[in-house]
C-alpha cells in the first residue's frame, strides 16, 4: 500500500458488509501526519465507527457490550505518536483477541510504526513489535514500511492468509498499491532483517549504536577542531529522540557535540551549518549553542562537519 493510512482503509472497506461496524476505543480515535484522522479514514472506507470506552479509560467489557449482529471488526489502534499517562486503562491484547475469537469477529490493528525487531533490546520498552501482534493472534496488522522498520514509505498488511487473500481481492488493493521502485526498496530492507544486518538500514544503525562508541567519535572531532580557535567545541550528555512517529517517550543515551561562535549567535551558526554545501548540518539551538547528536550523523559524514566548521570559523 502507498502508506499506512491506506493498509488500514483496505481492510476496514472490504470485512465490514453494507452497514457493519468497527468497535473501537475512544481513547485511540488518533490523527496521524498530515492531518488524516482514524475516524476519517474509517468513514472513506465505508465502516461505520463504534466508540466504547472514555478517552482514558476502556475495558474489554466496554467492547462487549458493543458488539452485535452488525459488528464486523474489533478495531486496535497503536498510540504511536503520543502518550496516555495517569489515570489510564487499556485491555490487554489477548483479552481482545481472545473476545473476537469469542463471537467469531476478527480482531484489526494498526501499529502505526510497525518495529520488526525487539525494541527492549536497546533499552525501549512500551512500543509492541509486528511479531508480538501476530503471536497474540490479532488476524490483520497494519503498519508503515518506513518508520521503525526503516524502508520506504509504503502501509503494509499482515496476518491470517485467508483474509489476506480475501483484501488483495479488494478494487482499492490495485489502486493504492506501489511501484516496484517502492517494492524492490522494500525487498532490499527485509533482505537485511533475514540476514541479520543492521548495519544496512540506517534508523537500525543509529539506534544500535551506543553512548561510548558516539562519545569516541565526538573526541575525535574535538581534537580536529583544535585549529578553529573561534568555535568552542565542548563535549556534553544528552537524548537522542527516536522520533519518526513511533516512541514518543523514548529516548537514548547520547554525547552532543555543543558549538559556541565568538563572533556568531547560535541562529546564526544554525544557519550557516544548514546552508553547507554539498551536505547541510542540522542541529539545534538550546541555551546559546549549537547542538550536533552524531547518532544522526554517519561516520563518514565526520570529516564533513569538520570541514564545515573549519570554514565557518576561518570565515567569520
Amino acid at each position: 500500500m502507498a502508506s499506512a493510512g491506506s493498509a488500514i482503509r483496505i481492510p476496514t472497506n472490504y470485512l465490514p458488509s453494507e452497514g457493519g461496524e468497527a468497535v473501537v476505543s475512544r481513547g485511540e480515535l488518533v490523527e496521524i501526519g498530515g492531518s488524516f484522522r482514524i475516524p476519517d479514514v474509517m468513514a472513506k472506507a465505508g465502516a461505520v465507527l463504534r466508540e466504547v470506552g472514555t478517552t482514558n479509560r476502556t475495558r474489554i467489557a466496554d467492547y462487549e457490550r458493543a458488539i452485535h449482529e452488525k459488528t464486523r471488526v474489533l478495531l486496535r489502534v497503536h498510540r504511536s505518536n503520543f502518550a496516555m499517562v495517569g489515570f489510564t486503562e487499556q485491555p490487554a491484547l489477548a483479552d481482545l483477541v481472545a473476545l473476537g475469537r469469542k463471537h467469531k469477529i476478527p480482531v484489526v490493528e494498526d501499529l502505526g510504526s510497525g518495529a520488526l525487531f525487539d525494541l527492549r533490546s536497546i533499552g525501549v520498552g512500551g512500543e509492541p513489535g509486528v511479531a508480538d501482534s501476530l503471536r497474540a493472534g490479532v488476524e490483520i496488522v497494519t503498519y508503515s514500511g518506513d518508520k521503525l522498520l526503516g524502508g520506504p514509505q509504503a502501509g503494509i498488511l499482515s496476518g491470517k492468509k485467508e483474509l489476506i487473500a480475501r483484501i488483495r481481492q479488494n478494487p482499492l488493493f490495485r489502486a493504492l498499491r506501489v511501484d516496484k521502485l517502492t517494492y524492490a526498496a522494500l525487498e532490499a530492507t527485509l533482505l537485511a532483517y533475514i540476514r541479520n544486518d543492521s548495519s544496512a538500514i540506517p534508523v537500525l544503525g543509529m539506534m544500535h549504536l551506543s553512548a561510548d562508541a558516539i562519545r569516541n567519535r565526538a573526541n575525535e572531532l574535538q581534537k580536529a577542531l583544535a585549529s578553529a580557535a573561534t568555535l568552542k567545541i565542548e563535549i556534553i550528555a544528552g537524548e537522542s529522540v527516536i522520533g519518526g512517529g513511533a516512541a514518543p517517550q523514548a529516548t537514548l543515551p547520547t554525547w552532543l557535540l555543543a558549538l559556541t561562535s565568538q563572533k556568531l549567535s547560535a541562529d546564526a551558526l544554525a544557519a550557516r551549518l544548514r546552508a553547507t554545501e554539498p551536505l547541510p548540518i542540522i542541529g539545534r539551538v538550546e541555551e546559546g549553542r549549537v547542538l550536533l547528536d552524531l547518532r544522526t550523523v554517519f561516520p563518514e559524514q565526520d570529516a564533513v562537519i569538520v570541514r564545515a566548521l573549519v570554514q565557518i570559523a576561518s570565515a567569520s
